[in-house]
């Protein structure tokens, strides 16, 4: 096997790759190239292409001080129309949302720009719509210059994006919500202006026949914008929270890794700098950086976050590792397969991201009826407000725009696009939030009807932590006695098990004993001698099969139990069973199951 390291009796001379700002050593280069003179090196052939194409711009010193970021191009995508992508952000032409990144990173914001935008204009339009709501109730309109004051800012500013939208569904012909919110906030918003402006050019039959005036509609039109922005803060929270969900799956990654040259030399480096076959140290407990195979060490790492089985699992040369599980008390050298966006913990971010853009099937109609829905709305604007001008009592005209201002807004079909989508995409964020992936929309729509629910009872309906449940002493022996010595040799052992044999001594306030010839074999147990006497123990095979008590440890294994075996002096001295305690919530939470009709 190669050697972890090389002594080398020359100090290591380092070089900057100008393309992604890695220190190289020039034995450990994958490349070099000359320019101007100078010899540059560089950590992979991709950035010794990158170079090549064009030097000048890694070698001026604009760009020399900041290395290029190695990251992926993200495309833009629309929560409710997945088959719209677009190189950066936007509005969906379709439905008018704002387009959200196809692909979620750790380094993304906690709050998008969009909802720090909506937020602002919410709370803005607030502080001015409750003075129109005050003068509507308390002065019944008799101020209409100061609504129109109060009112402006607030339809014109703060209902823009709905006004933008609401055009570019009218340019692409795919009449939307906001083209209703726009028609109606606006023809309200218009008519009141030039009820305050230009109050002649209105006949007779616009005014109210007993003052004369003529009524304005600010207050609807400010209040319409305002609850609208309202649901978008509200939406866009909902969509942020997911995004965080899935984020902190992507925070299990570390954000670094210990890279190995060719040279023995080591530094820690970015985790996008790390490539396929990379040798990377994994110290003891850190996080798997990359998926990859160990190639030298030994160690147990804790796999829960995949599997969700407690026990850690023994590494040796030649097992795999995945990127985001945590190692043990050993130090392990692996080399890397899988990097970025092939890892598996990026392909559980991506099938969830995948799920929440995935449609279901009840959406299908949703989608039918939404699409016939905007024009009838508006026709039925329009047949109001003839039917309000030609039988309804004076002032008709005035009559029928409230009319039919009031059929756009009311019939707005936000929860008729919103709903199944914003169900969908929360659904699965909080899921994964709590460790539940979902495969597709179709899947979640489906989990309504199911009868029977199979579970996996480690780290699920378990506390996920081996403990020490029993102790069964043979030969007469004393249970403390046994404990004491199995204890006693099990502090210099390493594995999980061990762990629970002397956590379970020192809650017992039981005294150690000092341990000698400790002996691990892999595979088996341990064995050493305690206070002068021979203590062997481990699995069946540690004994050579010739166990004691085979009977009482196969009813122990019925129970779940975990079986380790005790020898003393070459004879038997007792067995002690491991196991995962159930939650004290999971009583609880089968009850509740079996109130809904779900059997376990």
């Amino acid at each position: 096997m190669e050697p972890a390291f090389k002594i080398v009796n020359q100090p290591v001379k380092l070089h900057r790759d100008p393309v992604c700002g890695m220190n190289v050593a020039e034995d450990g280069a994958a490349g070099a190239v000359d320019h101007n003179g100078q010899r540059y090196y560089f950590c992979s052939p991709s950035c010794v292409q990158k170079f090549k194409a064009n030097p000048e711009k890694y070698v001026s010193p604009q760009s020399s001080a900041e290395p290029e970021p190695m990251a992926e191009a993200v495309e833009y995508t629309c929560p409710m129309h997945p088959e719209i992508v677009r190189p950066g952000p936007g509005s969906c032409p379709i439905c008018g949302m704002a387009l959200e990144p196809r692909t979620i990173t750790a380094q993304g914001e906690e709050q998008n720009p969009e909802l720090r935008d909506m937020t602002r204009r919410f709370w803005i339009c607030v502080a001015l719509t409750a003075p129109i709501l005050a003068l509507m109730v308390f002065a019944m309109g008799a101020f209409p210059w100061v609504e129109f004051a109060l009112a402006t800012p607030v339809v014109l500013w703060g209902g823009w994006p709905f006004f933008e939208r609401g055009w570019r569904s009218v340019v692409s012909r795919h009449l939307n919500m906001f083209t209703l919110i726009g028609l109606g906030t606006g023809a309200a918003y218009l008519y009141s202006v030039a009820a305050v402006l230009v109050p002649w050019v209105f006949p007779a039959t616009f005014r109210d026949p007993h003052t004369g005036a003529l009524a304005v509609y600010f207050e609807p039109a400010a209040v319409i914008v305002t609850l609208v922005l309202l649901g978008q803060v509200l939406e866009l929270r909902a969509r942020s929270r997911t995004s965080s969900a899935i984020r902190a799956l992507l925070g299990l990654a570390p954000k670094t890794a210990r890279l190995i040259h060719a040279n023995g030399h080591e530094e820690d480096v970015p985790l996008e700098h790390v490539h396929p076959g990379d040798r990377l140290r994994i110290r003891p407990g850190e996080k798997v950086p990359v998926d990859g195979v160990i190639r030298d060490g030994a160690s147990w790492v804790d796999e829960s976050m995949v599997t969700g089985e407690s026990v850690p699992v023994e590494k040796t040369p030649g097992t795999r590792v995945t990127g985001g599980t945590v190692n043990g008390t050993g130090s392990l050298i692996m080399q890397a397969e899988r990097v970025g966006s092939e890892t598996l913990l990026a392909q559980i971010v991506r099938m969830v991201g995948e799920a929440q853009r995935s449609r279901a099937p009840i959406q299908r109609l949703a989608d039918i009826v939404a699409g016939w829905f905007v024009p009838a709305v508006i026709a039925a604007a329009v047949l109001s407000a003839i039917a309000w001008a030609v039988y309804g009592p004076e002032p008709r005209l005035a009559h029928a725009l409230l009319s039919a201002v009031a059929v756009l807004i009311i019939a707005c079909p936000c929860a008729l696009g919103l709903a199944t989508p914003m169900a969908i995409m929360v659904g699965t964020g909080r899921g994964a939030q709590a460790g539940v992936l979902v495969r597709n929309a179709e899947a979640l729509e489906t989990l309504e009807k199911i009868d029977t629910l199979v579970v996996d009872k480690t780290g699920t309906l378990t506390e996920g932590k081996p403990k020490l449940v029993s102790i069964g002493a043979l030969n007469g022996r004393d249970e403390t006695e046994l404990l004491r010595l199995a204890a006693s040799l099990e502090q210099a052992s390493e594995h999980p098990l061990a762990a629970a044999i002397v956590a379970a001594a020192k809650e017992r306030n039981i005294p150690f004993a000092g341990a000698a010839n400790f002996q691990s074999i892999t595979g088996k147990g341990v064995r050493g001698t305690v206070e002068g006497r021979s203590v062997t123990i481990g699995s069946a095979a540690m004994f050579d099969g010739n166990a004691p008590e085979a009977r009482k440890a196969d009813g122990l294994r019925r129970e779940g139990q975990t079986v380790i075996f005790v020898g003393v002096d070459g004879q038997p001295a007792g067995i002690l069973g491991v196991a995962d305690p159930v939650k004290d919530t999971s009583a609880e939470a089968i009850r509740m199951l079996h109130a809904e009709r779900v059997r376990l």
